[in-house]
């Protein structure tokens, strides 16, 4: 079975002494319980696997629970005589408060000295990240699942470039390649419904959830486009205010779903007024919102440039979790370029040659205001769409490996 870099990653920090809780969270079906068991096969510690999906999971006392019967494995002949043990939870956020009473088991392991490791996963990256932040600061290390990447696809499924465009990154859904109603029936069914419905409206105060989903749709309709928040209101019925539009899109990106880029502006008020820049974290949400067929990649060039474009923003926001930059777009009285990463001091700009007739004035442009800047432009013989993705372009000047 094929092996994600994470599956390697969490191993490794599995068997180093005892000192943070490791966390993997990302979207749903993206693989992280697969991954949590590759990684404990790779063990030799004795492990205690629990999942919340249990029906009797419902209170912190179940956690206490399974904590308690995962602990006499670390202090028992099972332990190679007490050397310590590995309790993975699974889908930990479903517990009610469960940050807390995994800060209290945690401290109380560490003050007795008892060696038992600990892997949390879960799917709702909105729960967790309450959690972690309100309780568990200093405890823990973050590990993420993101989408599938166009080399893991391609490695693992045999996937062409077209067919990530189209499909995207979604493991589960690879086998339902070219059964154009099954396929979208599991995205609505397996991945669409259940993140708003469980991760989103479940976990946050949402009073208009009906506008949630309108949101959703139209924002991956029109994703790697530039669309005001004001003037969206229009299209949708109920919409409220700006503000209420902006928190909405702030849970979707939170869920792994949809996320508006800011406009580059080394001054942060006015980067944070600008108008967002739809962006979906996986472009097979882009296909499905769009109701297309795969036919269409060859029928309809604008819409194939967007998908390009919007591939290109999703793998971006990927790397960028865990390689600490940030993605954002620029645009200055009719010059735009459609990324802009941010690192520390470095800086790089990105324009994509999607197909659609686009100008290199932008990159120009900013390169001119920001000359420290470092440039890509993606498509073409020189860099292409592919290479790019396989991550055969450093995005940086003075990249890090």
């Amino acid at each position: 079975m094929y092996q994600r870099e994470l599956v390697g990653e969490l191993a490794r920090r599995i068997e180093e002494p005892r000192k943070f809780i490791q966390i993997v969270i990302g979207p749903r079906q993206t693989g992280k319980t697969t991954a949590v068991e590759q990684a404990m096969a790779k063990t030799q510690q004795v492990v205690y696997f629990a999942s919340a999906d249990d029906p009797l999971a419902v209170s912190g006392d179940w956690i206490k629970s399974e904590w308690a019967a995962a602990r006499s494995l670390a202090l028992g002949p099972q332990s190679d005589g007490g050397t310590g043990a590995l309790l993975v939870i699974d889908e930990i956020q479903k517990i009610e408060n469960w940050s807390a009473y995994v800060k209290l088991l945690w401290d109380e392991d560490a003050r007795n000295d008892i060696n038992l490791r600990v892997v949390l996963t879960g799917s709702s990256t909105l729960m967790l990240r309450k959690g972690m932040n309100e309780s568990l600061m200093g405890r823990f290390e973050v590990l993420y699942s993101t989408h599938w990447s166009f080399e893991e696809c391609r490695d693992a499924f045999g996937y062409s470039l077209e067919d990530f465009l189209y499909y995207g990154g979604y493991p589960g859904s690879a086998s339902l390649i070219g059964q154009g109603k099954r396929w979208m029936d599991f995205m609505r069914d397996a991945i669409v419904e259940p993140t708003i419905s469980l991760d989103v409206l479940q976990m946050e105060s949402v009073q208009k959830p009906a506008l949630l989903r309108s949101l959703f749709l139209l924002g991956t309709s029109y994703s790697a486009q530039e669309l005001s928040l004001t003037k969206i209101m229009g299209q949708l019925q109920d919409a409220g205010s700006t503000a209420t539009l902006a928190h909405y899109l702030e849970l979707l990106g939170k869920a792994g779903m949809l996320c508006g880029l800011e406009k580059y502006s080394p001054q942060l008020v006015r980067s944070r007024k600008s108008s967002p820049r739809f962006m979906t974290f996986d472009t097979s949400l882009m296909s499905f919102s769009t109701a297309s067929q795969r036919g269409r990649l060859e029928s309809d060039p604008s819409w194939k440039g967007h998908l390009v474009e919007s591939a290109v923003g999703a793998y971006l926001l990927a790397r960028s979790k865990s390689e600490g930059f940030t993605v954002q777009y620029w645009r200055d009285r009719g010059n735009e370029v459609d990324f802009v990463l941010k690192k520390g001091n470095q800086l790089t700009c990105i324009e994509v040659k999607s197909g659609r007739v686009k100008s290199l004035d932008g990159v120009a442009a900013f390169k001119k205001r920001y000359p420290e800047a470092n440039s890509l432009v993606i498509g073409g013989s020189s860099r292409s769409l592919e290479d790019f993705l396989l991550g055969k372009y450093p995005l940086f000047s003075l990249y890090e490996a």
